[in-house]
This record gives structure tokens, C-alpha cells and sequence, in this order.
């Protein structure tokens, strides 16, 4: 019966208020990640976005002993612990690699900001199509205005809380998510990071280096995270299988994928 009692994961219950509203979302991002190599030729970049806050740089107080015959690789339990960091990460669908990582200690508006005009800057003259989540961050006044400015919008954009674009939240989506925009943005259903693909980009930074290294200070974590993403480019990096079906999906199933 092909039966696994032994393994186990946690996974998130969507539980959509709209299911229809909810199977659409669904929908455009599966077919902008289907869509992102011919999208790429047009001069569109299509973005898989997100954080990873908390990053630990854990130093194992004594050496890992390394596997032999018979025996498997044994990492030391106790560490010492020296601070922690935040990668915000974009990953390029169509190819696969990052673009652009920042590393730094928050995750703030103007962290993500500064890190969404830094990956714009790599291709000035492109179009940008964002998927990320819906973090307050990712909907800010700063983010409108950066658009605003790369877009050469000249348009009145009003006073947060009170007026105009900036006025809600609700109204700073709105204009994120334009499509006539040059830089546009599209958000994931709450509750369904599995559909964001830069979560399985950050699963193997986490299984390839995080979890087996030790680190000696935020520094040496920092270093060795440029240093991976650099490698991965160079020699792992390529496109996801997505092998989502929106069409037959039930929103209380998570989508299937694969590396």
C-alpha cells in the first residue's frame, strides 16, 4: 500500500474565505511561473520573492566528525550562539538563480525596498513581475513610490492614512498590482507560502549549508551565504518542475511540486 506511518510534515490549511476568488490567485501565478521563459524573452523578469529572517549563526562547540564506513556524520548538539541575520532573496523563475540577495539585520520597509531596487537595477530596461507574499513590508509607501519613480509615474500620489494612493493599504495594492505598470506585484493567497518558489529555494539553503555548518560570528554566516548563493548559481542553479493543476485543485490539499 505503499504506506510511510514513519514520516510526517507540517503543512497549512489555505481556508480561503472566497474559494472562487482564492482558485484564481491560484491560477495567474501558476501560469506566470509556466509562462516565465517565453515571458523572459519579451523582456519580462518574472520574481519569486520572500525573506528569511532569524538566520542563526550557531558555532558547534566541539568539531563535526565526519561519516566513515558504517557510521554516519555526527554534529556536536551544544553551540554557542552569536546573532542571527535576515536574507531577503529573489529568485529568477525562468533560470532559477538569485538575483541580487541582501543580507542585513531587519527586514524593515525600507529593507525590502532598497532590496527590490537593487534587483530592478540589474536590467533597467525590462519588465518586472513580482510573487511574494502579503507582508505588510511588501505593501508600504516606500514600495509605491519606488515603483512610481522607475515607472516615471508623475502622478499625485496622496498622503499616507489620509488621501490618494497612499491613503490604505487597500488602495497601495491597487496600484502595486496594476498591470499596465512597467513594475508590478502579485500577491500569494494568505496562508500558502508553498506556492511561492523562492520556499524551496530557501529549504535547500537550510539542508545544503545552514543546518550542517558552523559559524563563527554573523560575519562568517554573511560570507558563507554569498559564497553559497554564488556557487549555486554557477553550478545548481535551474527552474523549478511545477507540476500544479489549478484546474482539478482543492484548496484544502497543498500544491504538488517538485525540485
Amino acid at each position: 500500500m505503499d504506506l510511510k506511518p514513519h514520516q510526517n510534515r507540517y503543512w497549512l490549511n489555505a481556508n480561503p474565505k472566497c474559494p472562487e476568488t482564492f482558485q484564481k490567485q491560484v491560477i495567474e501565478i501558476c501560469q506566470l511561473y509556466q509562462l516565465a521563459p517565453i515571458l523572459l524573452t519579451q523582456g519580462i523578469h518574472v520574481i519569486s520573492v520572500d525573506e528569511k529572517t532569524g538566520i542563526q549563526a550557531l558555532e558547534r562547540l566541539h568539531p563535526t566528525k565526519f561519516p566513515t564506513p558504517g557510521s554516519c556524520e555526527r554534529r556536536e548538539f551544544e553551540y554557542e550562539r552569536h546573532g542571527t541575520c535576515c536574507l531577503i532573496a529573489s529568485l529568477e523563475v525562468s533560470l532559477g538563480q538569485l538575483i541580487a540577495p541582501t543580507i542585513s539585520p531587519t527586514r524593515k520597509e525600507q529593507d525590502f525596498a532598497q532590496h527590490t531596487e537593487s534587483v530592478i537595477t540589474t536590467d533597467t530596461k525590462a519588465s518586472w513581475c513580482f510573487i511574494l507574499d502579503q507582508l505588510n513590508t511588501h505593501k508600504s509607501e516606500t514600495l509605491v513610490r519606488l515603483v512610481a519613480r522607475h515607472c516615471n509615474l508623475t502622478i499625485d500620489l496622496g498622503e499616507k492614512g489620509k488621501s490618494g494612493i497612499l491613503k490604505s493599504m487597500a488602495s497601495r495594492v491597487t496600484f502595486l498590482t496594476d498591470p499596465s505598470h512597467r513594475i508590478r506585484f502579485v500577491y500569494t493567497p494568505t496562508h500558502t507560502s508553498w506556492i511561492n518558489q523562492i520556499e524551496m529555494w530557501f529549504s535547500i539553503l537550510v539542508r545544503k549549508l545552514i543546518k550542517r555548518a558552523s559559524f563563527q560570528s554573523v560575519e562568517d554566516l554573511t560570507n558563507k551565504i554569498r559564497a553559497f548563493i554564488d556557487y549555486f548559481n554557477h553550478t545548481l542553479a535551474r527552474p523549478f518542475q511545477w507540476k500544479c493543476k489549478p484546474c482539478r485543485w482543492n484548496y484544502n490539499r497543498p500544491l504538488e511540486k517538485a525540485v
